[in-house]
């Protein structure tokens, strides 16, 4: 929420933000003509390349083939040959030379495109919020390099994480590392088809799994089955001995499990040619990876999304408003109003795909609530922030602006979500 001092320069902010989407979009079209200009560049430097290489190597195999035909009779070298070997040495070099200053030609493109950049994007982005709001450049370095190691194992460049830990003295515990190393374990070999591992892992959570109403097992032994069918009639009695494991599952994925059931009749014919065809899609194996992903993620307390990758998002979107609403404060020059580390001069909507918490904003000053002003329930059931409670005492009572209930200040309780 907005402190009143920044109402004015929200509301210029806002008005000058509306078109940041287009220029931004409009920026990022200029770069990438010049982008495209070096690649289509570098596209006929390389045909062109290609073709006059092979005419000289075609002409210079001729004349091989005339120069050993010539040693062979003993006879010595003519006036036309030695014209033509001039003529070859001739080419070569003019070749060599054109093709050098193509190359040239493409540098100069190159750096068009670094000027595009330095044109378009303002590369002081650290300029949008003053030193102040920062923690000391040790902590932010700290930060930063646990937050890309993070990234690195979920990811599951291991060996990369590994050395950026022994390049900048980072000390991560095995107990932190040992959960990605699991879960990247087990979709390298989901990822080769292979589903002994996850079956393993989720028959040991099985409890935990289903306490996050997890259907993970479940998909886990359906995709077994269908890698059984998917082997024709020859495993026909290996599939129905399978089928047992779908048992615990029988009253929560009892549809599910009939379809597959009815899939033997059409296996002698072929499920490739049946209704169930649907069955042997491939994009079981990615769903069956996301599956796994969020699920595990989720009993271990990880984020699915690595924070670095959520945050780096998160940043793309709200530098283009802090930026402009930036322009506005120095135009007006009134820098000091925004020094407070945990507010922002602006509210940035980042979509619901950003929404981790729930957030409760003081519907009576009209602020976002922290641990040092919380919310407070009163006695009418109304919810305030601790600051608008204090402002409405009057006479040691408090009257709630909506009942309006008069009650004891004292009573109400913090909501803590």
């Amino acid at each position: 929420m907005l402190r009143p001092g920044l109402t004015v320069l929200v509301r210029m902010g806002r008005e000058s933000g509306e078109t940041a989407s287009e220029a931004a979009m409009e920026q990022c079209a200029s770069v990438e003509r010049e982008v495209d200009k070096v690649l289509q560049k570098f596209l006929t430097y390389g045909q062109h390349c290609e073709q006059s290489l092979e005419e000289l190597l075609h002409h210079v195999g001729q004349l091989r083939a005339e120069l050993a035909s010539a040693a062979l009779q003993g006879t010595p070298l003519s006036a036309t040959l030695s014209l033509v070997m001039s003529q070859c040495c001739r080419k070569i070099k003019d070749t060599v030379q054109k093709l050098a200053s193509d190359h040239k030609d493409i540098h100069s493109s190159v750096s068009r495109v670094g000027k595009a950049i330095d044109r378009n994007f303002d590369s002081e982005i650290c300029g949008v919020v003053s030193d102040a709001v920062w923690d000391s450049r040790e902590k932010q370095q700290q930060i930063l390099q646990m937050a890309i190691v993070e990234h690195l194992y979920q990811q599951g460049m291991l060996s990369v994480a590994e050395e950026l830990c022994q390049e900048s003295t980072l000390n991560v515990d095995l107990d932190f590392k040992q959960p990605f190393l699991e879960l990247n374990r087990i979709l390298e070999a989901l990822h080769e088809q292979d589903l002994g591992p996850a079956l393993e892992w989720a028959v040991s959570h099985r409890q935990r799994l289903l306490e996050l109403n997890s259907s993970l097992e479940f998909k886990l032994h359906r995709l077994h089955f269908i890698r059984l069918l998917a082997g024709g009639p020859e495993k026909q009695l290996e599939a129905l001995s399978y089928a047992r494991h779908f048992q615990p599952f029988a009253r929560l994925h009892q549809r599910e499990i009939q379809v597959m059931m009815g899939s033997l009749v059409y296996l002698r014919l072929g499920l490739e040619k049946s209704p169930y065809c649907h069955l042997l899609d491939n994009s079981h194996w990615a769903e069956i990876c996301e599956t796994f992903t969020r699920d595990a993620c989720s009993l271990l307390g990880l984020s699915v999304e690595s924070p670095l990758s959520v945050s780096f998002a998160s940043g793309c979107v709200a530098l283009p408003v802090l930026m402009n609403i930036k322009a506005v404060i120095e135009q007006r020059q009134c820098t000091g109003v925004w020094s407070h580390k945990d507010e922002l001069p602006i509210e940035i909507e980042l979509g619901m795909k950003c929404w981790y918490h729930s957030v409760f904003a003081c519907p009576i000053l009209r602020q976002q609530t922290s641990d040092s002003n919380p919310p407070i329930k009163l006695i009418c059931g109304h919810v305030i922030s601790r600051d608008a409670l204090n402002k409405l005492i009057n006479g040691g009572k408090l009257k709630c602006p909506y009942c309006p209930m008069e009650q004891n200040p004292a009573d109400g309780k913090r909501i803590i979500f």
